[in-house]
């Protein structure tokens, strides 16, 4: 999911709301204290209009002393409490501030790590995050009793494509070709773009070659699916060479390695697909 710079996390979210409810809080006080205040000097008021009118001092005019001083305290306060809310509110504006920044700094991070591994045209992964997950994977397939196979794919007449019809419609067909190979292939594998017109793909959980059989078969049908274009209707096809561990190589590099092989006998026999040897 994206996130965008004004939206919070609940755990920002969490972060923030004691501090407004301290804020909410503090001002309902400013404003009991505030009526209080202007309750006290009403009341101080009329006990000096009452006294005005009296020859003799009476325990009113003690009354009005302690009052007064009451009213000055109270103000006192009222003062205190408009200056913690401007504190406050100043403070909840900078933390708003900075969990808006921390947001935005975190999304710009999480895009800037999904590049790091992902070809910028296709969106596939690229060539570091597959070496990853197949060396991960070749550690794997021992504990879970069943092995793995690596397909390396290359598209054909793809230098053609560039030089008849220019790169524009070249980096079109690579976009059609990866979104196509996530389509055929399945969830859990890992399918990437190595470079130019070059994709490898990881197939997991296979019991052995005749595994990858159907799989190779729907994606070369996939593949070659008739595209339109602003030029008219192109015809992709591409070849693709099969390497099963660890019959073909005990690491990620030489599995590649004999797969690419495999590719290019495939090409040669126009056989669509051909297994390494």
């Amino acid at each position: 999911m994206t996130n965008h710079p004004e939206s919070k996390s609940p755990v920002e979210a969490a972060q923030a709301k004691p501090l407004a409810k301290v804020l909410e809080q503090s001002r309902q006080a400013k404003d009991i204290v505030a009526a209080c205040a202007e309750e006290l000097s009403s009341v101080n008021t009329v006990l000096k209009d009452e006294l005005a009118g009296q020859n003799q001092p009476s325990g009113l005019e003690e009354a009005l002393e302690k009052n007064e001083s009451i009213e000055c305290e109270v103000q006192a306060v009222d003062d205190h409490l408009s200056a913690v809310n401007h504190a406050l509110e100043i403070e909840a504006d900078l933390r708003q501030r900075l969990e808006q920044q921390l947001v935005t700094v975190t999304h710009e991070k999480a895009v800037a790590d999904h590049a790091a591994v992902h070809d910028p045209l296709t969106g596939l992964p690229n060539r570091a995050l597959f070496d990853d997950r197949l060396k991960h994977e070749i550690a794997q397939v021992e504990r879970q009793g069943v092995t793995l196979a690596v397909m390396f794919m290359d598209l054909d007449g793809f230098k053609k494509i560039n030089d008849t019809h220019g790169h524009d419609v070249g980096d079109a067909v690579l976009k059609i070709v990866a979104e196509r190979l996530k389509q055929a292939t399945r969830e859990g594998d890992t399918v990437s773009r190595q470079g130019g017109d070059e994709f490898v793909y990881l197939m997991m959980g296979i019991a052995g070659d005749r595994d990858t059989i159907p799989l190779a078969e729907k994606i070369l049908n996939s593949i070659q699916e008739p595209c339109q274009f602003s030029i008219g209707e192109l015809i992709i096809k591409l070849s693709i060479g099969i390497s099963i561990y660890p019959k073909d190589g005990t690491t990620g590099p030489d599995l590649i390695k004999s797969a690419d092989k495999a590719m290019y006998e495939a090409k040669q026999k126009k056989s669509g697909y051909a297994f390494a040897h």
